[in-house]
């Protein structure tokens, strides 16, 4: 069953402001590349936002998924790369993760080479895993295959994890925002 495009706009509000008002997800001194402590609301947030919100993280791993959202499917996904992270005695490869309205950048932090731009469109889902709770996660289809994958990083605190994942809820709200603001005159 699919939403006409007014509920399903509805939809994304209301999980966005539902992620936003969670008391639960941090929202203070983060270990971000620019050293900018988060904002304690939201009017403050749109600024650095746009410009992009930077965390190192360790990237885990990838796997594909079946579903495009839903907290069983991130769970039992991330349990895998992490399961396969542990066996492989490599060392992770370390990522400066920025969020933007626009999307989700990767740039490996050591040579600074860009590893991917995923735009905001392409992600259907991002979380934090209850049992792995300094992992974030989101799931995104595949600009080549158009495959829906998980990929998993390691941040070095719990609360750090959480701040992602609240940026990136709050990236979804402005890029609403921003599109609903560019259609409303048609």
């Amino acid at each position: 069953a699919r939403l006409d495009p007014s509920s399903a706009m509805e939809a994304l509000r209301a999980a966005g402001r539902a992620v936003l008002r969670s008391p639960r997800l941090a929202r203070h001194g983060l270990g971000l590349r620019r050293r900018r402590k988060l904002p304690e609301s939201w009017a403050d947030m749109q600024e650095p936002l746009l410009e992009g919100m930077c965390f190192t993280l360790k990237y885990l791993g990838m796997t594909l998924v079946e579903k495009p959202k839903g907290e069983d499917m991130a769970a039992a996904a991330i349990r895998r790369i992490v399961a396969t992270a542990r066996v492989g005695a490599r060392k992770f490869q370390k990522v400066i993760l920025t969020v933007s309205p626009r999307g989700i950048s990767l740039q490996d932090a050591d040579t600074k080479e860009m590893v991917e731009n995923i735009s905001i469109y392409r992600i259907s889902y991002c979380t934090t895993d209850k049992l792995q709770n300094k992992v974030f996660a989101y799931v995104a289809q595949s600009q080549e295959s158009g495959a829906l994958e998980c990929h998993a990083f390691l941040s070095p605190k719990k609360k750090i994890a959480q701040a992602v994942t609240l940026t990136v809820a709050q990236a979804f709200q402005m890029a609403l925002d921003l599109w609903e603001a560019t259609h409303a005159g048609r």
